[in-house]
């Protein structure tokens, strides 16, 4: 039976529809995010899971239990789950145990138990030394942990993340990505997480749900996702990528400055007149010389238009004949080349994927 499943949500203010028809399931002990820019509806669906808002249409269940519909909404303090949010909302006057076993308290643990609970929930998120601390004398990732391991301790049914990592600095980002899906992998929790961040998403999950207006535009494993976008939306979301509009006739795709066999990008089926697809910038190598013919390669031949060392790697925009716009090309750090050299842009087929 899946954990919680989200049928044809639909959330209205007046004329505005902040979630649209969404449909989602969860199984017992996934981690799937939410992840979209401001506006795209993934704080108002996780506020529908955890019962402070009421959909306009739909159902929400848990547990094959109905808990959201339009006509009757469990109390969020009745539905067994556990909400971080960005501000991490524990106790300043309260010490690090004190916060985490707070919820225990509320749930008539009886002492000896929560001890013991707060404890271990301590040792497992790294604060056992700091337990006498107060919130005022810890760091930002410290104050995470401790919003965690409060959340944590009373072992809900799913636990809610609501932009959790967004008031932390970059390098304490990256670490707690790695500890949310560390402490998710040893307790097999049930999570949403919520997030404009990318990398976050990918870190952290197993599947990636991408929301624009409202809807759902793809869900997926975080390598397929980013490997195989099924829209101009997603693809240009996740990562950064080259659109390309190519047009088929016979049992090849014209993109100009070269062709693609139509069974490469579409085996067994049948393209409209005007196709667009999605390249990689790292699915793209650059040469000096014209590199020997392969089934799997195509190449194109073009100059450098400009150029950017970031350090692991070099970005070049590269112009092509009969395109508009330039390619961007990721390469090694020791691939150099000049702007405005002639360069052979050789393009990894297998990774070229259709978008509408």
């Amino acid at each position: 039976m899946s954990k919680l499943v989200l049928r044809n949500i639909t959330k209205s203010f007046g004329s505005y529809t902040a979630v649209d028809n969404l449909n989602l399931t969860l199984h017992e002990g996934e981690l799937v995010s939410l992840l979209g820019s401001s506006g795209c509806g993934k704080t108002t669906t996780l506020r529908m899971i955890a019962g402070f808002m009421t959909p306009t249409e739909g159902t929400i269940e848990l547990d094959g239990q109905v808990i959201s519909s339009p006509q009757s909404s469990l109390p969020p303090e009745k539905r067994q789950m556990s909400m971080i949010f960005q501000s991490y909302a524990i106790w300043p006057n309260m010490t690090v145990e004190e916060n985490v076993a707070y919820g225990l308290k509320l749930r008539r643990i009886s002492a000896d138990e929560a001890k013991r609970r707060v404890s271990q929930m301590l040792d497992v998120v790294q604060l056992g030394p700091l337990r006498d601390r107060y919130p005022a004398e810890l760091s930002g990732g410290q104050q995470q942990r401790v919003a965690l391991a409060r959340s944590m301790v009373v072992k809900p049914a799913i636990l809610l993340l609501d932009e959790p990592l967004s008031n932390l600095d970059a390098n304490l980002r990256e670490e707690m990505r790695f500890e949310i899906r560390r402490l998710h992998d040893e307790f097999k929790m049930t999570m949403v997480y919520v997030t404009h961040d990318q990398a976050e998403a990918m870190v952290t999950s197993d599947r990636i749900a991408v929301m624009n207006k409202g809807r759902i535009e793809q869900i997926d494993a975080p390598f397929e996702l980013y490997r195989r976008p099924k829209t101009k939306f997603v693809a240009g979301f996740i990562g950064r990528t080259n659109f390309l509009t190519g047009r088929s006739g016979g049992d090849d795709v014209d993109f100009g400055g070269f062709r693609i066999p139509v069974r490469e990008l579409a085996p067994g089926a049948s393209l409209p007149a005007e196709v667009q697809v999605s390249i990689r910038p790292q699915s793209i190598h650059l040469r000096r010389d014209r590199p020997a013919a392969s089934p799997q390669f195509c190449c194109v031949e073009g100059s450098v238009q400009r150029r950017a060392y970031l350090g692991e790697s070099w970005d070049y925009h590269i112009t092509v004949p009969q395109s508009a716009e330039p390619i961007r090309v990721t390469a090694r750090p020791n691939e150099v080349f000049d702007v405005g050299q002639r360069i052979y842009a050789e393009i990894d087929t297998s990774q070229i994927t259709l978008v509408s």
